[in-house]
């Protein structure tokens, strides 16, 4: 089963299969080479990218992820200075130190391929590091960025997902509501006792409380850092300039809560589109969609409390397992709808729980936070994530407010289910033509000008 906290997890921008996913590999072949005791033998490694990594990769920051994961670095124990400085040492050293021992040459431009003309089978994401020894030997492995920093590796038990032996294993919504009625549980509860195998309640409380205090101060650094976004499209950020703008207006006007969450939304993807410190919820290209509604819930609805906030997650957290499970969260597999569309429904459902509303409610509420965003396409202009990516979040977070509503205006009665559209979004996904599948090949992606 997975935990909450394999959804939401603390990821460098822009993006959390192109940047997270290969950094965490590269740490994970460092790791490799050390355990074998022949990271001292390899003198030389290559890094080969293939599909959606190849094509969109350089906007992405695949490469900077690469060289961060190799250098020893996880998203957690590094610092906006860090990257910087590691970085600008491997480009004018030439060279890159993959164990305490030993550094080796490094060209970023020859020893990471982006391979555009072979076509991977398995997964768009695909990419190999290979090392070479003084034998003559080498040391290959084949890796999966499958989307929210998951990675699998070729032909090895997946050994990044912690598993336990969860009281309450569920593989449907279906499955899941049935085990809600048996036990006479609120979804977050269910969740709750899953998490509890694995930490005491006060420090899972507290650890659902620091993603919050995470998401908030990513929303804050994106509210005070202005500037131009870099990779050559020009784009300004907003978010600093509307929310001053926001915050000076007196008049009564009843659709403000409606422009604080754009806003918010926005804040997020800007700083994630500079490369800072965001949330994977469940990605990092739909990374503002539930900060901003969090948001709303705190400063625009009645009495909001941090019982609410862990209701939210826990409920969101579910969610996402259920399209992790089922379906997929990547853009390179089945287009935005995967990233911005499972955002926005977890986002709907989360808002229902912490608002008091039942199961029922919450199905509806997610699964109408899905079935409208069905047919999203992943189509980048110049492969950054910029255009359409931060609009987009904040559309889809206005929208996961609205399917909340919604849901609870009408009791929950949908006549479609969640596990039903969940479906939908996976076939769906492998119809999609893929050009419109994060290769920046068709779409917006070549009908703007770039600028």
């Amino acid at each position: 089963m997975y935990s909450i906290f394999d959804i939401f997890k603390v990821s460098l921008g822009p993006s959390s299969s192109h940047t997270m996913g290969p950094m965490i590999a590269g740490k994970h072949f460092r790791d490799y080479l050390k355990k074998k005791s022949i990271d001292s033998d390899v003198n030389r490694i290559d890094v080969k990218l293939f599909g959606s990594l190849a094509f969109t990769g350089k906007a992405h920051g695949t490469d900077k992820g690469i060289i961060l994961g190799l250098s020893g670095y996880n998203p957690e124990n590094i610092t906006s200075k860090d990257i910087k400085e590691i970085i600008l040492k491997v480009k004018t050293t030439n060279s890159i130190k993959i164990s305490l021992n030993s550094t080796i040459p490094f060209y970023q431009k020859e020893n990471i391929i982006f391979d555009t003309k072979n076509i991977p089978k398995k997964h768009s994401n695909t990419f190999e590091i290979i090392g070479y020894l003084n034998n003559k030997n080498i040391i290959k492995k084949t890796y999966y960025s499958i989307g929210g920093g998951f990675i699998k590796i070729k032909g090895e038990r997946n050994t990044f997902i912690k598993t336990n032996n969860s009281p309450y294993e569920f593989d449907s919504c279906d499955n899941l509501i049935s085990i809600c009625k048996k036990n006479n549980m609120n979804i977050h509860e269910i969740t709750m006792k899953n998490e509890l195998i694995n930490v005491s309640k006060i420090k899972l409380k507290e650890k659902i409380l620091n993603i919050w205090d995470t998401m908030d101060e990513c929303i804050k650094n994106g509210l005070k850092n202005d500037g131009i976004l870099e990779g050559g499209l020009n784009v300004r950020r907003k978010a600093p300039s509307i929310y001053k703008k926001l915050t000076k207006i007196r008049k009564i006007d009843p659709l403000k809560a409606m422009d604080f969450v754009n806003v918010y939304a926005m804040a997020v993807n800007e700083e994630n589109a500079s490369g800072g410190k965001v949330v994977t919820a469940p990605t990092n290209g739909a990374a503002g969609i539930i900060p901003s509604v969090i948001k709303y819930y705190l400063e625009f609805t009645k009495k909001p409390t941090n019982e609410g906030i862990i209701r939210f997650i826990l409920t969101a957290g579910t969610i996402g397992i259920l399209y992790k499970k089922n379906a997929s969260i990547s853009g390179s597999e089945v287009g935005c709808q995967g990233e911005v569309g499972v955002a926005c429904s977890m986002a709907a459902g989360g808002l229902v729980s912490a608002l008091g509303g039942n199961n029922k409610e919450i199905e509806a509420a997610a699964e109408i936070g899905m079935e409208h965003n069905l047919g999203l396409t992943c189509d980048p202009v110049k492969g950054l994530v910029q255009i359409p990516c931060i609009e987009r979040n904040a559309i889809g977070a206005v929208k996961s407010i609205n399917a909340a509503r919604l849901s609870m205006l009408t009791k929950g009665n949908n006549k479609i289910k969640l596990d039903q559209v969940i479906k939908t979004m996976m076939d769906t996904g492998k119809d999609m033509q893929e050009i419109y599948k994060e290769t920046s090949k068709g779409g917006l992606a070549v009908n703007v000008i770039e600028c």
